[in-house]
């Protein structure tokens, strides 16, 4: 996987002046003039702002693939689902640098179509923002209260979602780089915001839970947020039912190596500490790897276990 260390992307295409201007129900998205000559003939189509963030690639890889150091549709879709998840990665482009030759006749069911269910009542919200590098965020539907996990852009499709399907208790925020739009979601919800003390800076200042040390948090009986300093240093992940870790960018699945990996080149703190927290997190059991930026990863808890024990030995040799 390719991680971006330059915080400068291209600038966003979607009007942020104002918070009522982010609940606009725009549609906004790639310009023809610009489309890469490497995509693949037909409607759908990557153009050159492309920040190479991986998003659509992995959310509809039999269409979009990595051509040089930009994405490209690879293959044009041919069936409904291929399409739909298509148009689910159009609409999750951090950059709007996805687009359609023909004025799209199925924006309105793709936008109906997020979040997305991952497994049981966790989801995955869409809608990336720029301003967290394209990091996706994640919504976990339960009767106690539902939690947002790090923040998607702020807009009207997503958050009329969210208020059918109850609403936000929690915005837990895994660290500083992916917090978005959270006074947005704060302001509209009402949400606690969650963050470690050593993450809080101007932006994140009113924040209204913060966490502090290394001692896990058991937020409520489902909920455990733990630290894991390293790629920053107040860096935590939460896991929920004992089944599903959300680890920002502690921890992802990597298609080179072909297992669980940390980011070397996106280490910002301490890589020898990433590595004591990722040996303590070895410690917990779960079946779900759901990363911010990187792959997502899924098995039984046994080969979970392997692939921790994999990640450290690739980690101790760096």
């Amino acid at each position: 996987m390719f991680y971006h260390t330059d915080p400068i992307y291209p600038s966003s295409r979607y009007d942020r002046t104002t918070p009522s201007s982010w609940l606009q129900p725009r549609f906004t998205m790639a310009r023809l003039a610009e489309r890469r000559p490497q995509n693949t003939d037909g409607d759908i189509y990557v153009d050159n702002s492309c920040i190479d963030c991986d998003t659509c690639r992995w959310m509809a890889p039999t269409v979009y693939g990595r051509v040089g150091d930009q994405s490209a549709v690879t293959h044009q879709p041919v069936s409904e689902a291929e399409r739909l998840a298509a148009m689910q990665a159009l609409l999750a482009c951090p950059t709007a640098s996805i687009g359609t030759v023909k004025p799209p006749q199925d924006v309105k069911a793709v936008q109906a179509s997020f979040p997305i269910a991952i497994a049981d009542s966790v989801y995955h919200c869409g809608y990336h923002s720029e301003q967290s590098y394209g990091a996706a965020s994640y919504f976990i539907q339960r009767p106690e209260g539902n939690v947002l996990v790090d923040s998607p852009r702020f807009t009207a499709p997503l958050v009329k979602r969210l208020e059918e399907m109850g609403g936000v208790r929690y915005l837990y925020l895994t660290h500083r780089d992916d917090v978005a739009d959270h006074q947005a979601f704060h302001d509209h919800f009402g949400c606690d915001r969650i963050l470690h003390r050593d993450e809080i800076n101007s932006g994140t200042a009113s924040v209204e839970i913060k966490l502090e040390g290394l001692d896990p948090v058991q937020l409520e009986p489902d909920l455990l947020i733990i630290p894991v300093p390293g790629h920053t240093r107040g860096h935590t992940v939460l896991l929920y039912q004992d089944q599903f870790l959300f680890t920002g960018d502690h921890l992802a699945w990597s298609e080179s190596l072909q297992h669980l990996y940390a980011f070397r080149s996106a280490c910002w703190y301490s890589w020898s500490e990433l590595l004591k927290s990722m040996k303590r997190l070895s410690h917990h059991s779960f079946e779900w790897v759901l990363p911010g930026h990187g792959r997502r990863f899924w098995s039984d808890r046994t080969t979970m276990q392997q692939q921790m024990r994999l990640c450290i030995e690739w980690m101790e040799k760096q």
